[in-house]
């Protein structure tokens, strides 16, 4: 009976594991983020005197990435609907040419700001090696969090809300 509850616990620690230290790793708090510039497809300049006051989302995304291309709805949404609340949102495509990019958002448009590779450093920064990969910076400056893989909406506003961002986030808690 004590083999079957161990391989139990085991398994569980297998899958939950997983989604709060690999799929979701926070920064320590407070670290600032690295001095950056980047130019969005629409000629838009950002660093980091630009965004001071702001809660960013660095969203790094190619155009191949399956679990990009889902959670991409919903990050524009939110990109929407929190705008007016002082976020920014900058989708950094990593590795692909200018012509590649342009011909997927032609098929598939995002309503953030589209940054390519060549237009910043941020990738590089960010070790930006698998996909999606979110950063979240706060109004001071400083990283507040990074999610490493789709995680789902519920995952990303938590994270934005760990940055003072006003968004609803769904706690988990049920009276069930």
């Amino acid at each position: 009976m004590r083999a079957i509850h161990t391989k139990t616990i085991t398994c569980f620690l297998s899958v939950l594991l997983p989604v709060f230290f690999g799929a979701i790793a926070f920064a320590s708090g407070g670290e600032p983020a690295p001095h950056f510039t980047a130019r969005a497809t629409d000629g838009e300049s950002f660093n980091n005197a630009s965004i001071k006051g702001k809660v960013v989302l660095l969203d790094f995304w190619t155009t191949w990435c399956k679990y990009c291309a889902d959670e991409a709805p919903f990050v524009d949404r939110i990109n929407h609907d929190f705008a007016d609340k002082g976020l920014i949102v900058l989708a950094i495509d990593v590795g692909e040419s200018k012509k590649t990019v342009k011909k997927y958002l032609d098929v598939h448009p995002r309503t953030c700001k589209v940054v390519l590779m060549d237009d910043t450093n941020l990738a590089a920064m960010y070790q930006a090696n698998a996909y999606p990969i979110y950063v979240v910076i706060d109004r001071d400056g400083n990283i507040a969090g990074t999610q490493r893989g789709a995680a789902g909406e519920e995952a990303l506003r938590r994270l934005l809300a760990r940055a003072g961002l006003d968004i609803p986030v769904d706690s988990g808690d049920s009276d069930e």
